[in-house]
């Protein structure tokens, strides 16, 4: 995989997310697919309600179409690949009907947490057969920045099942700004291609450069003042993607690290529930933690550039480490 397929990757993926959006966002509207805003929430956010939901759909058809794309014109269309696929996909339709609730029922919850969780563990668990019938896989975790790894034998399937349903639920926490997701994904997914295409795992990097330019497409509607959120849609296939990419290549762990920002909006809430059951005080004035900062004065840009310059140093400092 040359320099130029990367370039290529990127661009096609780019281009047909920004041609799609313009195309997509006026029927969302007349369909009235609005996003609710909860009314425990920043005032502020209160502008955004009736703004377009289920965005992701733009990004998710600019991945699958250019990974199919340019992974038959290379001969990188893989298992590996097909397993992202599936999973971008069964995961994306979770978040799909997700949405869908909220739209059509004018529930602001959405599923259940029970339904969506049984819907996801079934995702994984799928995912899971489809990925370790593939020759050679190890049901190990490798240990960044060394050449050691921990077997967890039939425990591994656990471990993904937590890893997927965890991760696209930490990025489903995460999507609360504009642009905030579409930014941080981007660079996570930038951050395991290169780590796939050091690996010379050219179809899982073409997946990834796919997914990165996708957003980065989306993004030019996404960002501050948004014309279209992703919802669930998006948030919950590009988690269970993340986590999928690092499986199949070996680097879940350096998922803390690269997606540090999920994780420390994930923490964050739990450190709030668990305090506040605990003690009735609140460590933060809101979570996620974005929303913290927000009610600290921050403007909404200056909340996202700072969280998206966090995941390039995270992300910078993760793959210079492990890849030299």
């Amino acid at each position: 995989m040359s320099a130029s397929l990367v370039f290529l990757t990127l661009i096609v993926a780019f281009a047909i997310s920004a041609i799609l959006a313009p195309m997509l966002i006026p029927a969302l509207h007349r369909l009235k697919f609005g996003q609710s805003i909860r009314e425990e929430g920043p005032k502020s956010h209160m502008k955004k309600a009736g703004t377009p939901t289920m965005g992701g759909i733009i990004f998710l058809i600019s991945i699958i179409l250019t990974t199919l794309i340019i992974g038959a014109g290379k001969g990188l269309i893989s298992a590996e690949s097909v397993a992202l696929l599936i999973v971008l996909l069964g995961f994306g339709i979770v978040g799909f009907l997700d949405d869908g609730m909220k739209v059509f029922f004018k529930r602001n919850l959405g599923l259940t947490s029970i339904q969506k969780l049984i819907l996801q563990i079934i995702i994984s668990i799928v995912a899971y057969f489809l990925i370790t019938n593939v020759g050679g896989f190890e049901n190990a975790l490798h240990i960044p920045f060394t050449d050691s790894s921990i077997h967890l034998g039939w425990v591994y399937v656990l471990f993904m099942i937590f890893w997927l349903v965890g991760f696209s639920n930490a990025v489903n926490l995460t999507d609360g700004l504009d642009g905030l997701v579409s930014g941080t994904g981007a660079v996570a997914f930038l951050a395991y291609a290169i780590i796939a295409f050091v690996q010379e795992q050219y179809d899982l990097a073409v997946f990834a450069f796919a997914v990165a330019g996708s957003l980065l497409g989306f993004l030019i509607f996404n960002k501050n003042p948004a014309k279209v959120f992703m919802g669930d849609t998006g948030s919950l296939a590009l988690g269970g993607a993340l986590a999928t990419l690092s499986i199949l290549t070996h680097q879940e762990i350096l998922l803390l690290i690269i997606g540090l920002v999920f994780v420390v909006e994930t923490a964050s809430v739990m450190i709030q529930v668990a305090v506040f059951k605990k003690t009735g005080k609140r460590v933060f004035k809101m979570t996620p933690i974005h929303h913290h900062f927000e009610l600290s004065g921050w403007s909404e840009w200056r909340v996202v550039l700072t969280f998206w310059g966090v995941g390039v140093i995270v992300a910078v400092i993760a793959v210079v480490a492990e890849v030299l």
